[in-house]
């Protein structure tokens, strides 16, 4: 029986690698668009994080999504996607 390959994705947060399901990916569509991509299907450059909002913070801090989509990040769009994680733990 042929055992099948778990593909890992490192945090932006907190740096460490983890298995793909396990962690949010965040999405940067082709409009533009930044935003919390809890099915990981949309379509866009993707980022990922842990599902705890203190590597969300981190990740926010260290300015890891603007380096990764090469864009500037307003505080609206962390604010939400803060929220959106809150509302997804819950």
């Amino acid at each position: 029986m042929k055992t099948r390959k778990v593909p890992l994705r490192m945090c932006t947060g907190c740096g460490n690698m983890f298995d793909k399901r396990t962690l949010v990916r965040v999405v940067k569509s082709p409009e533009g668009e930044v935003s919390l991509d809890l099915t990981g299907k949309k379509s866009g450059r993707g980022a990922y994080v842990c599902r705890n909002l203190d590597c969300l913070k981190k990740a926010r801090k260290k300015r890891a999504f603007e380096r990764a989509f090469s864009m500037q990040i307003s505080d609206g769009v962390y604010n939400a996607m803060e929220e959106e994680m809150k509302n997804a733990e819950e």
